[in-house]
């Protein structure tokens, strides 16, 4: 629920520039996400995760079937196997011509090795044991030579190789641990008797899991794990079967996934933690991904876990996806940052601010029910980074904030950028237009001109030798306050 009236008293924060402050590493840029393999041979997904690397600083990408048939990896005639990997060749040379690399999601099951047909997505993804392992050991050694004959050994030894994708869920294997741990001993066997030093990890399950017993399982029997890899969202096993996202979400917790984070970072001991999918929720059409609320989610979450693991990637950086089918609508609810015409949504404007954060964090006192305050200094500013968050159904209100910053230089004003209805917010645009299905050049335009972040003067007070920063915030918002040093 949302009010849009004030509360009397301001939620009041403190900070001070000459306290300690820590690292504040950009971990979340490590990689982000997209959907299947094949997306990445089409010239607007590449547009698209171009400006998302130059305007965000993501690193890596991550996505489905980089095996599967579609990709022509590996092809049976009778008994005569046939390798092929231009594709694979075609995304990874795209990939480092403009700066980024692959977290290499290692697959699904290629048709010629799979032990039955069980398939997902609209793609029929094989996602069955191999039939043979040792036959999928040799697919994974040639791949692996071939990237090194390509890309050179130094190249391939900064990617991270991911073995399969949430095997604890049946809808992409067995669900048994037993079969994922022996494919991650063929795989990582295989991996590492090309080089030793390759980086091999998983077990790349959903909501958290096994991650205590795959480092068992590795240690017991003498098998490398270089890193940890996990999922989670905020709807996972939240309500009863059939509840829609808003319920599940309204039956999580507000830093639901710090807790998480916590726990898997206290199992991974000291090993490096790559989250490889999360989002605001795990419905692939939610309006909520399109919407301001996923903005202050994405921030309020991504500076919870700071500290605590090495990668954070957004699952997905644009609506070019597919494993249902492929909409046209262009607010439809998708998991991307961007929607299909590289509009940017608020969530990718969330990123924007993040990014320009600079690399020192400052403490900051308070405490508030929807608000939430972090102050990070880098070069000539300091940025305080304001939230206004509430899950669905769980009450939030305008609030009035009131920063009191000690140690500071007298300032009379500063800058502020918004994300929230009114801001940065070109669905609405595209709602007050009518919802049309199809967009023409100008409406594009128009709606990406909606999209941008604009910067407003924000008056800065000075009282008792501190200087008081003071701003509005609506439910469900993202402010950014530079104040210049």
């Amino acid at each position: 629920m949302a009010d849009p009236g004030n509360h009397t008293a301001p939620a009041e924060f403190k900070a001070d520039l000459g306290a300690r402050s820590t690292p504040f590493l950009h971990f979340w840029e490590h990689t982000v996400g997209s959907g299947h393999a094949t997306l990445a041979l089409r010239a607007d997904w590449q547009k698209q995760l171009k400006r998302a690397h130059q305007e965000l600083g993501f690193k890596h990408v991550r996505f489905h079937g980089l095996l599967c048939d579609d990709m022509g990896t590996l092809v049976a005639e009778g008994d005569t196997f046939f390798y092929s990997f231009f594709n694979t060749d075609q995304i990874f040379d795209f990939l480092l011509s403009v700066g980024m690399r692959p977290f290499v999601e290692l697959s699904f099951m290629p048709r010629a090795l799979a032990s039955t047909d069980q398939s997902q997505f609209h793609y029929k993804a094989n996602v069955s044991p191999p039939r043979d392992p040792a036959q999928w050991a040799v697919l994974v050694r040639k791949l692996v030579s071939h990237w090194i004959d390509r890309y050179g050994l130094d190249e391939v030894r900064q990617w991270l190789f991911e073995v399969w994708n949430e095997p604890n869920l049946t809808a992409f294997g067995t669900g048994k641990q037993e079969d994922y741990f022996r494919l991650y001993r063929y795989t990582v066997e295989a991996i590492k008797g090309v080089d030793g030093k390759l980086k091999v990890g998983g077990p790349a399950t959903a909501n958290n899991a096994w991650v205590k017993d795959f480092l068992h399982f590795c240690q017991a029997n003498g098998l490398p794990a270089d890193f940890v890899t996990t999922h989670h969202y905020p709807t996972d096993d939240f309500g009863k079967p059939g509840d829609d996202t808003e319920t599940q979400l309204a039956k999580s917790r507000r830093s639901v996934l710090r807790e998480e984070t916590q726990m898997v970072r206290a199992q991974a001991g000291d090993l490096p933690v790559y989250y490889t999918e999360w989002c605001t929720s795990s419905n692939p059409r939610d309006a909520m991904h399109d919407d301001p609320y996923a903005a202050a989610f994405i921030v309020k979450t991504v500076m919870e876990a700071t500290g605590l693991v090495q990668g954070y990637s957004y699952w997905t950086f644009s609506d070019i996806f597919e494993e249902n089918y492929f909409p046209s609508v262009p607010f439809h609810g998708g998991f991307g940052l961007m929607n299909i015409h590289g509009i940017a949504k608020p969530a990718y404007r969330a990123y924007q601010l993040l990014h320009e954060l600079g690399g020192d964090l400052l403490p900051v006192e308070g405490r508030h029910d929807t608000v939430d305050v972090w102050a990070v200094r880098g070069g000539d500013k300091l940025t305080l980074m304001m939230t206004n968050f509430a899950l669905p159904r769980h009450p939030v209100t305008t609030e009035q904030v009131c920063l009191t910053l000690g140690s500071a230089p007298r300032r009379d004003k500063a800058g502020i950028r918004r994300i929230d209805l009114e801001n940065a917010n070109p669905k609405r645009l595209w709602e007050q237009h009518g919802k049309p299905e199809y967009l023409s050049r100008a409406m594009v335009e128009e709606l990406q001109k909606a999209s941008e972040l604009r910067s407003a003067d924000l008056p800065l007070r000075w009282k008792d030798g501190s200087l008081i920063v003071e701003a509005t915030l609506p439910p469900q918002s993202v402010a950014a306050i530079s104040v210049p040093l």
